[in-house]
């Protein structure tokens, strides 16, 4: 039992580190003027077309580091500091969700996966921490609510993991199409590789804490089943 509690609380002091890097890393950039003077909004638009891609929506959203990619209404949704941003915070993260949509065109396999978990999730996660809390009140009795518990949280684990590489290739679309266009010169290019390194950080971390806490519960299921 010990073992598990550590380890994520070494992850959770890790994700406050990654988080807050992560935060100064597009504070910093953010005060960088891209070269060519083009808005977040801009650098997608751009990125869209010149991959093909002409049923896809920019938009501006609430809120700061909101951003992401809505594969069910085609949208690449922009916080309101990237969409109007000219800077080069902004054209690395608008380029990293437009590299979602380019997953999408493509039909990148781990995005497919990714996405068809998702309504199984969402239902899932409604109950599961309830089914959790249950099923170690009632181990003594039976195993069986624990073990659906445990199952569920696999789930969400193994949703975690398949997101790296997801997160990973958008970046890596992201980087190689603003290199090869020139829409950042050598330095820029530079900073847009960092931020979303620090960027895609956050996502190892939460994969690690989620299997952190996945050992957990299992050893609780199996240190129940041992005195059962």
């Amino acid at each position: 039992m010990a073992s598990p509690w550590i380890l994520m609380l070494v992850i959770f002091g890790l994700s406050l580190f990654v988080s807050w890097r992560m935060r100064s890393k597009f504070n910093e950039y953010s005060q960088i003027g891209l070269n060519n003077g083009l808005s977040g909004a801009e650098v997608a638009q751009r990125m869209l077309r010149e991959n093909g891609i002409y049923d896809v929506r920019v938009v501006s959203v609430e809120g700061m580091l909101t951003d992401h990619y809505n594969p069910e209404d085609k949208t690449v949704n922009l916080s309101a500091d990237v969409y109007y941003g000219r800077s080069v915070a902004s054209a690395a993260i608008a380029a990293h969700e437009c590299g979602h949509a380019v997953q999408h065109q493509v039909a990148y396999a781990p995005l497919k996966l990714r996405s068809a978990m998702v309504p199984v999730l969402t239902i899932s996660s409604r109950y599961m921490q309830w089914i959790l809390l249950g099923g170690i009140l009632l181990l003594q009795t039976t195993a069986l609510p624990l073990t659906i518990g445990v199952a569920l949280f696999a789930l969400t684990t193994l949703f975690s993991f398949i997101t790296l590489p997801v997160e990973f290739d958008a970046s890596k679309r992201a980087l190689a199409w603003i290199q090869a266009t020139g829409v950042v010169n050598q330095r820029e290019y530079g900073f847009a590789k960092d931020a979303l390194w620090w960027a895609a950080m956050t996502y190892v971390v939460a994969a690690l804490g989620s299997l952190a806490t996945l050992m957990y519960y299992a050893s609780i299921l199996l240190g129940g089943r041992r005195s059962s």
